[in-house]
């Protein structure tokens, strides 16, 4: 099976996988980080069709909709690049990706580093920040039940792992615990080029909500 064959199947097992995905972990998402991906790795020395196949896959069983357990996505990917009979050595860099490419509240060490793995998380960290992310971000809050903002509950930047995963902090305090923070986590020449818009534009809409918030014009 060829390289786009491989790649046109998963993109139909991916769609039919997540039709009932919450909004901002759907198929659009994988998508958007798909293209981005694309968009990085013609800047950067990687393999094309790991990183086709690593954004693809990122996020086909994303932990947070299944009680937490890390191991869902990569053995359903696993398997399904098996069925495929993708290369081996293939299959384990995928995997690789998509078990070091979460943020993890930030202070959790990366076990496995690649330039592919750099892209994809770069393409996702994208998809975080900017005009999407903040959509993103209040449509996972409301699908949480999460307060909009509280201002006596203040960020903390300081979350282990177990606390960042269990949060229900209200969602203008993601901003300040994961969003602002991607911009200067961001791996490639390009993927950093991108973000800095983003970031601006999050720094920008953060500034008018607290007007609002406080009945200034």
């Amino acid at each position: 099976m060829s390289s786009k064959e491989t790649i046109n199947k998963t993109i139909v097992f991916v769609k039919d996988t997540l039709a009932n995905a919450e909004g901002g972990h759907d198929w659009f998402h994988i998508e958007r980080v798909y293209k981005n991906a694309l968009l990085i790795a013609k800047t950067e020395p990687v393999d094309e069709f790991v990183v086709s196949l690593g954004a693809l896959l990122h996020d086909i069983a994303d932990s947070k909709f299944h009680d937490g357990d890390e191991t869902v996505g990569p053995k359903i990917a696993r398997e399904f690049l098996f069925k495929l009979n993708v290369d081996s050595t293939i299959i384990e860099h995928v995997v690789n990706i998509i078990e070091n490419i979460s943020f993890k509240g930030g202070n959790e060490a990366q076990k496995f580093k690649s330039a592919e793995l750099d892209v994809v998380q770069d393409a996702d960290r994208l998809d975080a920040i900017g005009a999407i992310g903040i959509a993103r971000c209040f449509n996972y809050g409301g699908f949480k039940d999460r307060q909009l903002y509280n201002p006596e509950i203040k960020p903390n930047l300081n979350m282990s792992k177990a606390e960042y995963k269990t949060s229900t902090s209200p969602t203008i305090n993601h901003f300040y615990e994961k969003l602002l923070l991607l911009k200067d986590r961001m791996n490639t020449k390009t993927g950093k080029q991108i973000a800095l818009n983003r970031h601006i534009y999050m720094q920008n809409f953060l500034d008018q909500f607290y007007n609002e918030w406080h009945g200034k014009a």
